[in-house]
Formats: structure tokens, sequence, C-alpha cells
């Protein structure tokens, strides 16, 4: 399992568009080879921000990789520059290779 998250820092006021964006946008990962899930959290609040973390899984880091340089990773995050006023600066990628796993 290979596992990425972005952090995402977003304005109190911006919470509920933030989350609207997210919602109605088409992700088209579901057409992609090794997609495993999705989450978008909502984390906790702090003085200026709601700490939010979009959390997608893959079989494998080529998965992943294939599909940052594919069609559909292009049409997912297109105009996603647009949407810059609803956080408090980038968000911040974090990767994660599975060492363990119960289930």
């Amino acid at each position: 399992m290979y596992l990425t998250m972005n952090r995402f820092k977003v304005r109190k006021d911006a919470a509920e568009e933030f989350e609207a964006v997210w919602k109605a946008r088409d992700s088209h990962l579901k057409t992609v080879p090794g997609f495993v899930a999705f989450h978008l959290l909502k984390g906790p609040e702090a003085e200026d921000h709601v700490l939010y973390a979009s959390h997608t899984t893959w079989e494998s880091q080529q998965h992943f990789e294939d599909w940052t340089k594919s069609e559909a990773f292009r049409q997912a995050h297109k105009g996603a520059g647009g949407n810059k006023d609803l956080y408090l600066g980038p968000p911040s990628l974090e990767i994660f290779e599975s060492v363990q796993e119960l289930v």
C-alpha cells in the first residue's frame, strides 16, 4: 500500500466553501489503475484556520507516479489555483509506504 496526503490550512471563514469545492470536483480517480481509496478529512481548528487532509491510497508507488503523469491527473487539478484564497499557504504533501497492515 502507498498513501499520499496533502494537508491544507483553510481559512476558518472558508471551510464550508473548501468542502463544497472538493465535493463537487471530479477527481477522475475511480478510472485510474492502482487507485484504492480517497478520503477528505477535517481536522482541528486553530486560531486562524481549520486543518484538512486529502488522503489517497494506492496499490503501489508506481501506480501513484503513473497517475501524476496522466491526463486524469491534469483534468482533476485543472483550475485548482483558482481557489488559493481559501488557504493559508500551499498544501503540504506527505507520502507514506506501508510497513505493516492489520485487517
